[in-house]
C-alpha cells in the first residue's frame, strides 16, 4: 500500500504541474525561440573550456577555464534574482552559496537570494516567471511541466560522482552471495527519493544488471534517518544510501555496493525559466558566468585537499568538517551530457510515472548560455 500511494502522489504531483502549466500558457511565451546571439572568446576560457556532450566516458576531465575565469562582464542595469532550492545544507549546492559568499554574483551586477522550496512547490512558479531559477534535476515533474506548457529548461550540470565514492545502491548479502550476481527481483528497497526522482535512471540501470527493473522491486519510502536503519536491521532488502550515510556500511561483509550514479555524468544542475531564457538572457548568462568562475576558482579539482577551505565549506553548508572529509570532492561539472534526459524519460517511463510521449532534448535542455559564458562557438 505505500508503495502505491509514492507512486500515486507522483502521477497527481504531475497531473497538478501539467494543469498549472496549461493555465499558465497565455502568460508565458512557451517554446518561444531566442534571439541569435554574439560569441565571443573569453580570456583564460580556452579549448578545455568546452567538452564535447557526446562524451561519456567515465574518465572524461570536466570543463574547466583558468582561476578568475571567466572574468566578469557587470550587466548595463543590477539585476535582483531569486533562485530555488530544496536545501542549502548539500555539498552539491555549495558552488552557490559560495558564489554569493564571495560576491561573485554582485561583480556581475547580480543580487541573488537563495530560497528554500522543494522542487514541487518551486516548479509551478519557476514557469510562470515568479521565481528566475531553480537548483534542481530534470525530474519526472519537471518532465511533465515541460510537456503542460511550461518554459523551463535544464542549463547547466551540477556534479558526478568521484570514482572513489560508493554513494549508491547497497544491498544486505544472503547465505552466499556475492556482489557480483544479487538477485533483486522482489526484493524490497528502503529509499528516500520517490521513482519520479533522477535517481531512478541510475536505479535501474544497477537492477537490470542483478535480475532486476523498477517494476520487479517493492519501493519503501523512509526519511533520512531512518533508511540505514531498515537495511541494516532487515527491514529491507536494499537501500540508496547518499554520502556521507554509506560510509557505515564500507567494509562490512554483510552488505555490498552494487552501483551509484554514472561517472562522468552530471543528473542535475540549473534550471531556467521563461525570464532567464527568453525575456533577460543576459542576466542569464552573467549568472552561469559567475557560476562556472565560482568552479574554477574554488572547486576546479580536489577542494577537500585544502583544510583552511573544508572548513570554510563545513561552516557554510553549517555541517561538521569531519563528516565532508569523510567522503570524496565532488566533480563539479556545469555541462549537460548528450542523452541525459532521453535516459531519464526512458526510467520514468519504467517507473510508470511519466506523462505522454518522450520529449526530445531540444525542449528540454539548452546549452547554449553555459557555451556564451566560456566563449564556445558551436
Amino acid at each position: 500500500m505505500r508503495t502505491r500511494n509514492i507512486g500515486t502522489t507522483l502521477l497527481v504531483t504531475g497531473a497538478l504541474l501539467i494543469g498549472t502549466a496549461a493555465c499558465a500558457k497565455n502568460d508565458t511565451p512557451s517554446g518561444t525561440a531566442a534571439k541569435p546571439r554574439t560569441i565571443k572568446a573569453v580570456d583564460g576560457c580556452g579549448k578545455g573550456s568546452w567538452t564535447d556532450p557526446s562524451d561519456l566516458a567515465k574518465d572524461r576531465e570536466p570543463a574547466r577555464c583558468d582561476k578568475g575565469a571567466p572574468a566578469p562582464v557587470r550587466l548595463a542595469e543590477p539585476r535582483k534574482l531569486t533562485i530555488a532550492t530544496g536545501t542549502l545544507a548539500a555539498e552539491y549546492v555549495a558552488p552557490l552559496e559560495m558564489a554569493v559568499k564571495k560576491g561573485e554574483f554582485k561583480k556581475e551586477g547580480l543580487d541573488v537570494t537563495l530560497k528554500l522550496l522543494p522542487t514541487p512547490d518551486a516548479l509551478p512558479l519557476l514557469g510562470k516567471g515568479e521565481i528566475d531559477a531553480q537548483w534542481a534535476a530534470p525530474e519526472a515533474a519537471v518532465m511533465n511541466g515541460i510537456l503542460g506548457g511550461f518554459d523551463i529548461k535544464w542549463v547547466a550540470g551540477n556534479f558526478s560522482p568521484d570514482p572513489k565514492s560508493k554513494s549508491g545502491l547497497w544491498v544486505r548479502l544472503k547465505d552466499g552471495q556475492s556482489a557480483s550476481r544479487v538477485d533483486m527481483a522482489g526484493q524490497k528497497m528502503g529509499t528516500m527519493i520517490g521513482k519520479g526522482s533522477v535517481i531512478s535512471y541510475p536505479m535501474s540501470t544497477t537492477l537490470k544488471k542483478h535480475g532486476g527493473g523498477l517494476d520487479k522491486i517493492q519501493f519503501q519510502q523512509l526519511g533520512s534517518a531512518d533508511v540505514l536503519t531498515a537495511l541494516q536491521n532487515g527491514g529491507v532488502d536494499s537501500a540508496w544510501l547518499l554520502d556521507p550515510i554509506w560510509r557505515k556500511l564500507d567494509g562490512d561483509k554483510r552488505f555490498a555496493f552494487l552501483g551509484g550514479q554514472p561517472e562522468g555524468e552530471p543528473l542535475g544542475g540549473l534550471l531556467f525559466g521563461p525570464n532567464l531564457l527568453n525575456k533577460d538572457p543576459d542576466a542569464g548568462v552573467a549568472f552561469l558566468r559567475a557560476y562556472i568562475r565560482t568552479v574554477n576558482t574554488y572547486f576546479a579539482g580536489d577542494y577537500k585537499k585544502d583544510p583552511a577551505f573544508v572548513t570554510e565549506l563545513a561552516d557554510l553548508l553549517k555541517t561538521d568538517k569531519t563528516v565532508l572529509e569523510s567522503t570524496p570532492s565532488l566533480r563539479m561539472d556545469w555541462e549537460i551530457r548528450s542523452g541525459t534526459t532521453d535516459r531519464l524519460q526512458q526510467a520514468y517511463k519504467a517507473a510508470g510515472v511519466a506523462k505522454g510521449d518522450p520529449l526530445p532534448e531540444s525542449k528540454t535542455v539548452d546549452r547554449r548560455l553555459y557555451e556564451e559564458a566560456v566563449g564556445h562557438k558551436p
